[in-house]
């Protein structure tokens, strides 16, 4: 009996480890969100949230030198276009978290707003990201964080920013 149970479990193990299947190797997903390459000299950086409920009430406004980019509503995101150099982006509550990239041109980075327990309150922190932590939550329903929310240097909706003289590339919709 002893025998039995211990090759089920090997059975089982072997089955938890065998190669991806052909649609987990497949192109991505039409639901997946398409970043526009950056207009050209400059970079840009993808700013999201997850919509857990976790946090959902505290607010994870990204600002750069006390000038408000976007609100970060859970659930959303939304690209920041930039000049190529350091950059410090920051989010506040009972505290400020601040995240410094060096944005260079024709370069995406991304970045993630998740919330942590506070001493009062929830605080909201920046952390840098992977592109494959993007797709992943964007396949959960992201959205891009609406025009009436953008401070300066957000790529809006129509594909401008608030400080661009020329339309940026538009953002791909969600097939």
């Amino acid at each position: 009996m002893k025998q039995s149970t211990l090759f089920a479990a090997m059975g089982l193990a072997v089955a938890g480890f065998s190669a991806p299947s052909a649609a987990e190797t497949a192109a991505p997903a039409a639901d997946a969100i398409v970043i526009p390459a950056p207009p050209k000299g400059k970079g840009e950086v993808v700013f999201f949230r997850s919509g857990t409920f976790i946090g959902g009430g505290i607010s994870c406004a990204v600002s750069e030198g006390g000038k408000k980019v976007s609100s970060l509503p859970p659930g959303e995101y939304f690209i920041a276009v930039a000049d190529p150099r350091k950059h410090s982006y920051a989010v506040s509550s009972e505290v400020t978290n601040s995240l410094n990239l060096e944005v260079e041109a024709d370069e995406v980075q991304y970045a993630d707003c998740h919330v942590k327990m506070g001493i009062l309150a929830g605080r909201p922190v920046l952390a840098p990201a992977t592109v494959e932590a993007f797709t992943a939550q964007s396949h959960k329903g992201l959205k891009m964080v609406s025009a009436s929310r953008m401070g300066e240097g957000a790529l809006r909706p129509d594909g401008t920013t608030s400080s661009a003289t020329a339309p940026a590339a538009t953002p791909a919709a969600p097939k």
